[in-house]
């Protein structure tokens, strides 16, 4: 097993354009469809993704948040495999034109003619639990920094407000 940080993860995320997003359907089965990241990757463990109030998927991530997200990268240089990255989280949806800004990029116009003013636009965000890598050489798993953020957030409430990093 390797460690890798999740800067290198970002790295990786931002070489790969598109993920396969999957949901649970409304039969139970497992629904998966390709979203691109458009580069928007200064990966803190939140992925983020727009789609239209009428796909499919905004129902299932409202009838259970908990998706998957799998990116597949080119082949490696000098003849290395691919990398291959496996996100478990849960999606959160936004109808907010604030947070559209935050995560517009104009390739987004192909999809969305009116951009941030698309009737209907949604942003997905996905927030990882647990992210896995394979790069041909080395596999492994990533600890979230969220983890640590949990940790200080429920100090706080138990310890009092002044509590920082270095006291958990």
């Amino acid at each position: 097993m390797a460690d890798r940080t999740l800067t290198e993860i970002s790295q990786m995320m931002k070489a790969i354009d598109f993920a396969m997003l999957s949901t649970k359907s409304e039969t139970g089965a497992i629904a998966s469809r390709p979203m691109s990241n458009n580069r928007d990757v200064e990966y803190f463990g939140d992925s983020y993704f727009f789609t239209t109030e009428d796909a499919a998927m905004v129902k299932e991530i409202e009838a259970d948040p908990a998706v998957g997200l799998s990116y597949a990268g080119n082949k490696g240089l000098l003849g290395r495999p691919p990398t291959f990255l496996a996100v478990e989280g849960e999606a959160e949806l936004f109808r907010d034109k604030a947070e559209f800004a935050k995560h517009w990029r104009d390739d987004l116009q192909r999809w969305f003619k009116d951009g941030i003013d698309t009737a209907g636009l949604v942003l997905i965000r996905v927030h990882a639990k647990r992210i896995a890598f394979w790069d041909g050489e080395s596999e492994g798993e990533v600890l979230l920094p969220w983890t640590t953020a949990k940790m200080l957030e429920l100090s706080r409430t138990m310890l009092g407000a002044g509590t920082t990093r270095s006291d958990i």
